[in-house]
Protein backbone atom coordinates (compact mmCIF):
# COMPACT_ATOMS: atom_id res chain seq x y z
CA UNK A 1 0.00 0.00 0.00
CA UNK A 2 1.20 3.50 -0.79
CA UNK A 3 1.34 6.23 1.77
CA UNK A 4 0.34 9.74 0.77
CA UNK A 5 3.89 10.51 -0.28
CA UNK A 6 5.52 7.17 -1.11
CA UNK A 7 5.81 6.06 -4.72
CA UNK A 8 5.63 2.78 -6.56
CA UNK A 9 9.00 1.87 -8.11
CA UNK A 10 9.36 3.32 -11.60
CA UNK A 11 5.83 4.69 -11.72
CA UNK A 12 5.82 7.79 -9.54
CA UNK A 13 2.35 6.85 -8.30
CA UNK A 14 1.08 8.12 -4.95
CA UNK A 15 -2.20 8.08 -3.08
CA UNK A 16 -2.72 11.64 -4.29
CA UNK A 17 -2.14 11.06 -7.99
CA UNK A 18 -3.04 7.46 -8.88
CA UNK A 19 -6.37 8.59 -10.38
CA UNK A 20 -4.89 11.38 -12.50
CA UNK A 21 -4.87 11.00 -16.30
CA UNK A 22 -1.10 10.58 -16.40
CA UNK A 23 -1.16 7.59 -14.05
CA UNK A 24 -4.39 5.74 -14.87
CA UNK A 25 -3.03 3.30 -17.45
CA UNK A 26 -0.47 2.04 -14.93
CA UNK A 27 -2.48 2.29 -11.73
CA UNK A 28 -5.57 0.50 -13.09
CA UNK A 29 -3.35 -2.53 -13.70
CA UNK A 30 -1.58 -2.36 -10.32
CA UNK A 31 -4.26 -1.67 -7.73
CA UNK A 32 -2.79 -4.25 -5.34
CA UNK A 33 0.49 -2.29 -5.42
CA UNK A 34 -1.29 0.93 -4.49
CA UNK A 35 -4.08 0.02 -2.07
CA UNK A 36 -4.99 -2.74 0.39
CA UNK A 37 -6.82 -5.57 -1.39
CA UNK A 38 -8.30 -8.97 -0.60
CA UNK A 39 -8.18 -11.95 -2.96
CA UNK A 40 -11.30 -13.28 -4.66
CA UNK A 41 -10.11 -16.82 -5.24
CA UNK A 42 -10.92 -19.06 -8.18
CA UNK A 43 -10.46 -21.85 -5.61
CA UNK A 44 -8.50 -24.16 -7.94
CA UNK A 45 -11.66 -24.80 -9.93
CA UNK A 46 -11.35 -26.04 -13.54
CA UNK A 47 -10.75 -23.32 -16.13
CA UNK A 48 -13.26 -22.91 -18.95
CA UNK A 49 -11.10 -22.54 -22.08
CA UNK A 50 -11.76 -20.36 -25.08
CA UNK A 51 -11.05 -21.52 -28.62
CA UNK A 52 -8.86 -19.10 -30.56
CA UNK A 53 -10.70 -18.19 -33.78
CA UNK A 54 -9.39 -14.82 -35.00
CA UNK A 55 -11.68 -12.91 -37.34
CA UNK A 56 -11.17 -9.54 -39.10
CA UNK A 57 -13.42 -7.63 -36.72
CA UNK A 58 -11.03 -4.66 -36.51
CA UNK A 59 -11.68 -3.71 -40.12
CA UNK A 60 -15.45 -3.54 -39.86
CA UNK A 61 -16.73 -0.03 -40.74
CA UNK A 62 -19.18 1.92 -38.61
CA UNK A 63 -20.69 5.37 -38.24
CA UNK A 64 -20.35 7.01 -34.83
CA UNK A 65 -23.08 8.99 -33.10
CA UNK A 66 -21.57 12.23 -34.42
CA UNK A 67 -21.42 10.98 -38.01
CA UNK A 68 -17.76 9.95 -38.28
CA UNK A 69 -16.89 7.03 -40.56
CA UNK A 70 -14.48 4.84 -38.62
CA UNK A 71 -13.44 1.22 -38.26
CA UNK A 72 -13.65 -0.84 -35.10
CA UNK A 73 -9.85 -0.58 -34.85
CA UNK A 74 -9.99 3.21 -34.94
CA UNK A 75 -12.61 3.32 -32.19
CA UNK A 76 -10.39 1.17 -29.99
CA UNK A 77 -7.33 3.27 -30.86
CA UNK A 78 -9.13 6.51 -30.01
CA UNK A 79 -10.64 5.41 -26.72
CA UNK A 80 -7.61 4.70 -24.49
CA UNK A 81 -8.03 0.95 -24.65
CA UNK A 82 -5.92 -1.23 -22.34
CA UNK A 83 -7.47 -4.50 -23.50
CA UNK A 84 -10.48 -5.67 -25.49
CA UNK A 85 -11.91 -8.92 -26.75
CA UNK A 86 -14.92 -10.34 -28.55
CA UNK A 87 -16.21 -13.86 -27.90
CA UNK A 88 -18.88 -15.89 -29.71
CA UNK A 89 -19.99 -19.22 -28.26
CA UNK A 90 -16.62 -19.92 -26.71
CA UNK A 91 -14.59 -18.74 -29.71
CA UNK A 92 -12.33 -15.72 -29.29
CA UNK A 93 -12.80 -13.66 -32.43
CA UNK A 94 -10.51 -10.88 -31.20
CA UNK A 95 -8.27 -10.29 -28.20
CA UNK A 96 -5.94 -7.30 -28.07
CA UNK A 97 -3.76 -5.60 -25.45
CA UNK A 98 -2.55 -2.33 -26.99
CA UNK A 99 -1.15 -0.76 -23.79
CA UNK A 100 1.15 -3.35 -22.27
CA UNK A 101 -1.57 -5.30 -20.51
CA UNK A 102 -1.35 -9.12 -20.70
CA UNK A 103 -3.99 -11.87 -20.60
CA UNK A 104 -3.33 -12.54 -16.93
CA UNK A 105 -3.26 -8.90 -15.85
CA UNK A 106 -5.91 -7.80 -13.37
CA UNK A 107 -7.42 -4.44 -14.33
CA UNK A 108 -9.64 -2.26 -12.15
CA UNK A 109 -13.26 -2.69 -13.20
CA UNK A 110 -14.68 0.38 -11.52
CA UNK A 111 -18.48 0.08 -11.56
CA UNK A 112 -18.53 -3.13 -13.56
CA UNK A 113 -17.99 -4.39 -10.00
CA UNK A 114 -21.63 -3.51 -9.31
CA UNK A 115 -22.85 -6.11 -11.78
CA UNK A 116 -20.67 -8.77 -10.13
CA UNK A 117 -22.28 -7.93 -6.80
CA UNK A 118 -25.66 -8.32 -8.52
CA UNK A 119 -24.80 -11.88 -9.54
CA UNK A 120 -23.88 -12.65 -5.94
CA UNK A 121 -27.21 -11.18 -4.83
CA UNK A 122 -29.00 -13.29 -7.42
CA UNK A 123 -27.28 -16.42 -6.16
CA UNK A 124 -28.33 -15.61 -2.59
CA UNK A 125 -31.88 -14.99 -3.79
CA UNK A 126 -31.89 -18.38 -5.51
CA UNK A 127 -30.79 -19.99 -2.26
CA UNK A 128 -33.64 -18.32 -0.37
CA UNK A 129 -31.24 -16.17 1.67
CA UNK A 130 -32.05 -12.78 0.14
CA UNK A 131 -35.48 -11.33 -0.62
CA UNK A 132 -35.61 -8.23 -2.85
CA UNK A 133 -38.85 -6.96 -1.34
CA UNK A 134 -37.55 -7.18 2.21
CA UNK A 135 -36.48 -4.02 4.07
CA UNK A 136 -32.75 -3.45 4.26
CA UNK A 137 -33.01 -3.48 8.04
CA UNK A 138 -34.04 -7.14 7.95
CA UNK A 139 -30.40 -7.90 7.13
CA UNK A 140 -28.51 -4.96 8.62
CA UNK A 141 -30.43 -3.59 11.63
CA UNK A 142 -27.92 -0.73 12.01
CA UNK A 143 -29.39 0.86 8.88
CA UNK A 144 -32.49 1.78 10.91
CA UNK A 145 -30.50 4.79 12.12
CA UNK A 146 -29.49 5.93 8.62
CA UNK A 147 -31.15 7.46 5.60
CA UNK A 148 -31.76 3.94 4.32
CA UNK A 149 -34.39 3.23 7.00
CA UNK A 150 -37.56 2.15 5.21
CA UNK A 151 -35.80 1.26 1.95
CA UNK A 152 -36.00 -2.21 0.39
CA UNK A 153 -33.34 -4.40 -1.19
CA UNK A 154 -35.12 -3.96 -4.53
CA UNK A 155 -34.71 -0.19 -4.30
CA UNK A 156 -30.97 -0.67 -3.80
CA UNK A 157 -30.74 -3.04 -6.75
CA UNK A 158 -32.40 -0.50 -9.05
CA UNK A 159 -30.92 2.64 -7.42
CA UNK A 160 -34.28 4.06 -6.41
CA UNK A 161 -33.86 5.00 -2.76
CA UNK A 162 -34.33 8.55 -1.52
CA UNK A 163 -30.84 8.93 -0.05
CA UNK A 164 -28.68 11.92 -0.88
CA UNK A 165 -25.48 10.90 -2.67
CA UNK A 166 -23.84 12.97 -5.40
CA UNK A 167 -22.02 11.03 -8.12
CA UNK A 168 -20.45 14.19 -9.57
CA UNK A 169 -16.90 12.93 -10.08
CA UNK A 170 -15.45 16.34 -10.86
CA UNK A 171 -16.67 17.80 -7.56
CA UNK A 172 -14.08 17.10 -4.83
CA UNK A 173 -16.77 17.61 -2.18
CA UNK A 174 -19.30 15.19 -3.71
CA UNK A 175 -20.24 12.19 -1.61
CA UNK A 176 -18.66 9.87 -4.17
CA UNK A 177 -15.29 11.51 -3.43
CA UNK A 178 -15.90 11.63 0.32
CA UNK A 179 -16.53 7.89 0.19
CA UNK A 180 -13.12 7.39 -1.39
CA UNK A 181 -11.54 9.29 1.49
CA UNK A 182 -13.45 7.24 4.06
CA UNK A 183 -12.10 3.97 2.66
CA UNK A 184 -8.56 5.24 2.06
CA UNK A 185 -8.64 5.60 -1.72
CA UNK A 186 -7.82 9.31 -1.45
CA UNK A 187 -5.88 11.44 0.98
CA UNK A 188 -8.15 12.86 3.68
CA UNK A 189 -9.41 16.38 3.08
CA UNK A 190 -12.75 16.12 4.92
CA UNK A 191 -13.44 15.32 8.56
CA UNK A 192 -15.69 12.37 9.12
CA UNK A 193 -15.94 8.58 8.74
CA UNK A 194 -12.88 6.43 8.17
CA UNK A 195 -14.54 3.22 7.00
CA UNK A 196 -17.13 2.16 4.45
CA UNK A 197 -19.90 1.16 6.82
CA UNK A 198 -19.43 4.20 9.05
CA UNK A 199 -19.77 6.40 5.97
CA UNK A 200 -22.93 4.64 4.76
CA UNK A 201 -24.61 5.01 8.15
CA UNK A 202 -24.16 8.77 7.92
CA UNK A 203 -26.01 9.23 4.61
CA UNK A 204 -29.33 11.08 4.84
CA UNK A 205 -32.71 10.64 3.19
CA UNK A 206 -33.86 13.62 1.10
CA UNK A 207 -36.98 12.18 -0.59
CA UNK A 208 -39.25 9.16 -0.43
CA UNK A 209 -37.76 5.79 -1.32
CA UNK A 210 -38.93 4.10 -4.51
CA UNK A 211 -38.97 7.13 -6.82
CA UNK A 212 -36.88 7.91 -9.88
CA UNK A 213 -33.71 6.09 -10.86
CA UNK A 214 -30.62 8.04 -9.85
CA UNK A 215 -27.17 6.54 -10.28
CA UNK A 216 -25.47 6.41 -6.86
CA UNK A 217 -22.59 4.12 -5.96
CA UNK A 218 -23.56 4.01 -2.30
CA UNK A 219 -26.58 1.87 -3.22
CA UNK A 220 -24.24 -0.96 -4.24
CA UNK A 221 -22.15 -0.58 -1.11
CA UNK A 222 -25.24 -1.04 1.05
CA UNK A 223 -26.27 -3.98 -1.16
CA UNK A 224 -22.85 -5.55 -0.62
CA UNK A 225 -23.22 -5.14 3.13
CA UNK A 226 -26.60 -6.87 2.95
CA UNK A 227 -25.17 -9.70 0.82
CA UNK A 228 -22.49 -10.27 3.45
CA UNK A 229 -25.12 -10.43 6.17
CA UNK A 230 -27.38 -12.74 4.17
CA UNK A 231 -24.53 -14.97 3.03
CA UNK A 232 -22.70 -15.11 6.34
CA UNK A 233 -19.29 -14.21 4.89
CA UNK A 234 -17.25 -11.22 3.74
CA UNK A 235 -17.51 -10.40 0.06
CA UNK A 236 -14.17 -11.86 -1.09
CA UNK A 237 -15.12 -15.27 0.29
CA UNK A 238 -18.74 -14.93 -0.80
CA UNK A 239 -17.86 -13.93 -4.35
CA UNK A 240 -15.28 -16.70 -4.56
CA UNK A 241 -17.81 -19.31 -3.49
CA UNK A 242 -20.82 -18.09 -5.47
CA UNK A 243 -19.23 -16.62 -8.59
CA UNK A 244 -15.49 -16.86 -9.17
CA UNK A 245 -15.15 -20.60 -8.51
CA UNK A 246 -18.08 -21.29 -10.85
CA UNK A 247 -17.24 -19.33 -14.01
CA UNK A 248 -14.10 -21.24 -15.03
CA UNK A 249 -11.86 -18.29 -14.20
CA UNK A 250 -8.19 -18.35 -15.17
CA UNK A 251 -7.06 -15.85 -12.56
CA UNK A 252 -7.94 -14.84 -9.04
CA UNK A 253 -9.58 -11.43 -8.82
CA UNK A 254 -9.13 -8.93 -6.00
CA UNK A 255 -11.13 -6.21 -4.28
CA UNK A 256 -9.95 -3.04 -2.59
CA UNK A 257 -10.70 -2.99 1.14
CA UNK A 258 -10.89 -0.31 3.81
CA UNK A 259 -9.16 -0.23 7.20
CA UNK A 260 -11.68 -2.74 8.60
CA UNK A 261 -11.40 -5.18 5.69
CA UNK A 262 -14.68 -4.12 4.10
CA UNK A 263 -14.70 -4.23 0.31
CA UNK A 264 -15.19 -1.38 -2.13
CA UNK A 265 -18.26 -3.12 -3.55
CA UNK A 266 -19.28 -0.37 -5.95
CA UNK A 267 -16.06 -0.18 -7.94
CA UNK A 268 -13.10 -1.87 -6.31
CA UNK A 269 -12.78 -5.23 -8.06
CA UNK A 270 -9.88 -5.99 -10.41
CA UNK A 271 -9.96 -8.94 -12.80
CA UNK A 272 -8.56 -10.13 -16.12
CA UNK A 273 -10.09 -9.43 -19.50
CA UNK A 274 -10.89 -13.07 -20.27
CA UNK A 275 -12.50 -13.62 -16.89
CA UNK A 276 -14.77 -10.66 -17.55
CA UNK A 277 -15.88 -12.42 -20.75
CA UNK A 278 -16.67 -15.46 -18.60
CA UNK A 279 -18.84 -13.26 -16.39
CA UNK A 280 -20.62 -12.03 -19.50
CA UNK A 281 -21.32 -15.62 -20.47
CA UNK A 282 -23.26 -16.07 -17.22
CA UNK A 283 -25.66 -13.35 -18.38
CA UNK A 284 -25.79 -14.83 -21.87
CA UNK A 285 -26.37 -18.30 -20.43
CA UNK A 286 -29.36 -17.33 -18.29
CA UNK A 287 -27.31 -17.72 -15.12
CA UNK A 288 -25.23 -20.73 -16.18
CA UNK A 289 -21.48 -20.34 -16.70
CA UNK A 290 -19.21 -21.79 -19.37
CA UNK A 291 -18.46 -24.71 -17.02
CA UNK A 292 -22.13 -25.61 -16.81
CA UNK A 293 -22.33 -24.44 -13.20
CA UNK A 294 -25.36 -22.44 -12.21
CA UNK A 295 -24.35 -19.07 -10.79
CA UNK A 296 -27.75 -17.43 -10.42
CA UNK A 297 -31.31 -18.51 -11.26
CA UNK A 298 -32.50 -17.92 -14.80
CA UNK A 299 -35.30 -15.85 -13.30
CA UNK A 300 -32.73 -13.32 -12.00
CA UNK A 301 -31.42 -12.77 -15.51
CA UNK A 302 -34.91 -12.63 -16.98
CA UNK A 303 -35.96 -10.09 -14.35
CA UNK A 304 -32.91 -8.01 -15.24
CA UNK A 305 -33.93 -8.02 -18.90
CA UNK A 306 -37.61 -7.35 -18.26
CA UNK A 307 -37.51 -4.85 -15.39
CA UNK A 308 -40.49 -3.55 -13.48
CA UNK A 309 -43.48 -2.00 -15.29
CA UNK A 310 -42.14 1.49 -14.56
CA UNK A 311 -38.39 0.83 -14.95
CA UNK A 312 -38.05 2.54 -18.32
CA UNK A 313 -40.19 5.51 -17.29
CA UNK A 314 -38.26 6.23 -14.08
CA UNK A 315 -35.06 5.86 -16.12
CA UNK A 316 -36.32 8.35 -18.73
CA UNK A 317 -37.32 10.83 -16.01
CA UNK A 318 -34.05 10.40 -14.09
CA UNK A 319 -31.83 13.35 -13.16
CA UNK A 320 -28.91 11.13 -14.22
CA UNK A 321 -27.68 11.91 -17.75
CA UNK A 322 -27.79 8.36 -19.10
CA UNK A 323 -27.57 9.02 -22.88
CA UNK A 324 -29.65 5.86 -23.32
CA UNK A 325 -33.13 6.77 -24.64
CA UNK A 326 -35.56 3.91 -24.16
CA UNK A 327 -33.21 2.13 -21.75
CA UNK A 328 -33.41 1.18 -18.10
CA UNK A 329 -31.34 0.15 -15.09
CA UNK A 330 -32.21 -3.10 -13.36
CA UNK A 331 -30.35 -5.29 -10.86
CA UNK A 332 -27.14 -3.26 -11.24
CA UNK A 333 -27.06 -3.76 -15.04
CA UNK A 334 -27.79 -1.31 -17.87
CA UNK A 335 -30.25 -2.07 -20.68
CA UNK A 336 -29.20 0.67 -23.11
CA UNK A 337 -32.23 0.85 -25.41
CA UNK A 338 -35.70 -0.49 -26.14
CA UNK A 339 -36.00 -4.25 -25.86
CA UNK A 340 -33.55 -6.48 -24.04
CA UNK A 341 -31.20 -7.67 -26.78
CA UNK A 342 -28.16 -5.95 -25.24
CA UNK A 343 -27.10 -5.85 -21.59
CA UNK A 344 -24.18 -3.80 -20.27
CA UNK A 345 -22.02 -3.67 -17.18
CA UNK A 346 -20.31 -0.27 -17.13
CA UNK A 347 -17.59 1.49 -15.17
CA UNK A 348 -16.11 4.98 -15.37
CA UNK A 349 -12.93 5.59 -17.37
CA UNK A 350 -14.17 3.13 -20.01
CA UNK A 351 -14.84 -0.31 -18.49
CA UNK A 352 -17.50 -2.43 -20.19
CA UNK A 353 -18.97 -5.89 -20.51
CA UNK A 354 -21.28 -6.04 -23.55
CA UNK A 355 -23.68 -8.96 -23.95
CA UNK A 356 -25.69 -9.31 -27.18
CA UNK A 357 -28.09 -12.17 -26.61
CA UNK A 358 -29.51 -12.71 -30.15
CA UNK A 359 -25.99 -12.76 -31.64
CA UNK A 360 -24.59 -14.76 -28.69
CA UNK A 361 -21.69 -12.32 -28.53
CA UNK A 362 -19.86 -11.15 -25.42
CA UNK A 363 -17.39 -8.29 -25.71
CA UNK A 364 -15.23 -6.68 -23.05
CA UNK A 365 -13.25 -3.46 -23.01
CA UNK A 366 -10.95 -2.27 -20.24
CA UNK A 367 -9.69 1.28 -20.59
CA UNK A 368 -8.02 4.27 -18.99
CA UNK A 369 -9.97 7.24 -20.32
CA UNK A 370 -8.41 10.44 -18.92
CA UNK A 371 -11.86 11.57 -17.74
CA UNK A 372 -14.42 9.56 -15.75
CA UNK A 373 -17.20 9.94 -18.28
CA UNK A 374 -17.20 10.64 -22.01
CA UNK A 375 -20.38 10.15 -24.01
CA UNK A 376 -18.61 9.87 -27.38
CA UNK A 377 -16.21 7.18 -26.21
CA UNK A 378 -18.99 5.23 -24.49
CA UNK A 379 -21.42 5.34 -27.39
CA UNK A 380 -18.71 4.67 -29.98
CA UNK A 381 -17.64 1.56 -28.08
CA UNK A 382 -21.24 0.31 -27.97
CA UNK A 383 -21.56 1.00 -31.70
CA UNK A 384 -18.34 -0.92 -32.39
CA UNK A 385 -19.59 -3.94 -30.47
CA UNK A 386 -23.05 -3.67 -32.09
CA UNK A 387 -21.33 -3.70 -35.48
CA UNK A 388 -19.37 -6.84 -34.65
CA UNK A 389 -22.45 -8.57 -33.24
CA UNK A 390 -24.43 -7.76 -36.40
CA UNK A 391 -21.67 -9.20 -38.58
CA UNK A 392 -21.64 -12.39 -36.49
CA UNK A 393 -25.42 -12.71 -36.59
CA UNK A 394 -25.47 -12.18 -40.35
CA UNK A 395 -22.76 -14.79 -40.92
CA UNK A 396 -20.16 -12.30 -42.17
CA UNK A 397 -17.61 -13.41 -39.55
Amino acid sequence: MLSETSSSPGAGVTLNNWQTPEQLAWSFQHIADILPTAVISRAAAPTAPFESAPAPVEDLPLVTVDGRFLTVREVMDWTYTDGWLVEHDGRLLAEHYPSGMAPGTRHLLMSVSKSLVSLVAGSLWGAGLLHPDAPVTAYVPQLAYSGYAGATVRQLLDMRTGVRFSEEYTDPDAEVRQLEEAIGWKAWTHPGPRSMYEFLLGLQKVREHGGLFEYRSAETDVLGWICEAAGGARMPQLMSRLLWSRIGAEEDANIGVDSTGTGMFDGGISASLRDMARVGRVVLGDGVSMTGARVTPAEWIHDTLTGAPDSRQVFADSPTDTRMPGGMYRNQFWIPREGSDVVLALGIHGQMIYVNRPARVVAVKLSSWPVPQDAWMLLSTITAFDTIAAAVQEGRL
